[in-house]
């Protein structure tokens, strides 16, 4: 596995990370505890060593999984979590960075990892009521204290960055992007180049969509999250199918598949990018790594680029109030 630098910090990474949210939260049945644990060490010895949980995805027993999971590797492996929700009775009810809770959930985190220091701690949602210079400054602070090593955001907006950045050197912005998703093209891809701050998108994938395997005639579990998503919607899903079958004939050109052009697209926008695509089965897992070794021409892209730029993508990426939280 190839390995990229997060901007000017210092954090290497494999090419390519592994979300493990879908592991025990929001993609419909809940896969064995103990196959997931078997599967994260698969991808540690697969050439994977950079991996992103939350507290809130369970919320709570993800990190515990990968913390689990990832013990025998804990010398070889980036392990990133994200602070930022409140939560009474076990459930999120809103956000929270303030100095206090920022380190009460980095104590839990730690536990629940079972490591000493984490490697990546990202603010999950900006929060409205704590200025952001407050938040790098407290965890600023738990970086010198050993807690943390470095300090990431998600979704966060070219101010927002750039305010954190100023009192504590922001070293990767996670936020979604993918052919489905470009908006972080316009200020937040020029910006994160400005500044050295690496880039990690989620669903990379368009959350299944541009793998091929979703259609208007999908029918998601009752508890999968995407069915509350406006872009998942059967008009919407109908509406977008020209983007998956431009990338499917690109993929049939390459002899790859439609996943592994998705990502190969991605890794060729910036050296600094790296994605966090998430699954639970290994042969997608192969699937992903291959795309690293997916060569894409400026021929190639440049034909991407004209065939994309004449479709529309209809629907919004998530629900009212998830989208409220979205700092931009």
């Amino acid at each position: 596995m190839k390995t990229r630098k997060l901007g000017n910090s210092g954090l290497e990474v494999s090419a390519l990370g592994l979300g493990c949210m879908g592991m025990s939260f929001a993609y419909g049945t809940l896969p064995d505890k103990n196959e997931m644990i078997a599967f994260i060490r698969k991808a540690v010895e697969s050439g994977v060593n950079f991996f992103d949980t939350a507290q809130i995805y369970g919320p709570f027993t993800n990190e515990e999984l990968v913390g689990q999971a990832l013990a025998p590797f804990r010398n070889e492996v980036i392990i990133a979590t994200k602070f930022g929700f409140h939560y009474e009775d076990g459930k999120s009810v809103g956000l929270d960075s303030h100095p206090e809770s920022i380190r009460q959930t980095v104590e839990d985190s730690l536990k629940r990892l079972n490591i000493e220091t984490i490697d990546l701690l990202y603010q999950h949602r900006v929060d409205p009521n704590v200025p952001i210079e407050e938040v790098a400054g407290t965890v600023k602070d738990l970086i010198q204290e050993g807690k943390v090593k470095y300090f990431g955001l998600s979704e966060a907006g070219v101010e927002t960055i750039r305010r954190a950045h100023s009192v504590q050197q922001v070293s990767a912005l996670q936020s979604e992007y993918s052919l489905f998703w470009r908006e972080p093209e316009t200020e937040i891809i020029p910006t994160l180049e400005e500044l050295g701050i690496g880039f990690v998108p989620f669903s990379p994938l368009g959350k299944g969509f541009l793998t091929g395997k979703i259609n208007a005639d999908t029918i998601f579990e009752s508890n999968d999250f995407r069915n509350s998503v406006p872009r998942f919607n059967v008009e919407n899903r109908k509406a977008n199918q020209p983007l998956v079958d431009l990338v499917k004939d690109i993929a049939a050109q390459k002899q790859v598949t439609p996943a592994q052009i998705a990502l190969a697209w991605i890794l060729a926008q910036k050296n600094w990018i790296v994605p966090i695509p998430g699954t639970t089965k290994i042969e997608r897992l192969k699937e992903n790594i291959g795309s690293v070794s997916v060569e894409l021409t400026t021929e190639d892209l440049q034909q991407i680029e004209e065939a994309t730029s004449k479709i529309a993508i209809h629907g919004e990426r998530y629900q009212a109030a998830a989208q409220k939280m979205i700092n931009r």
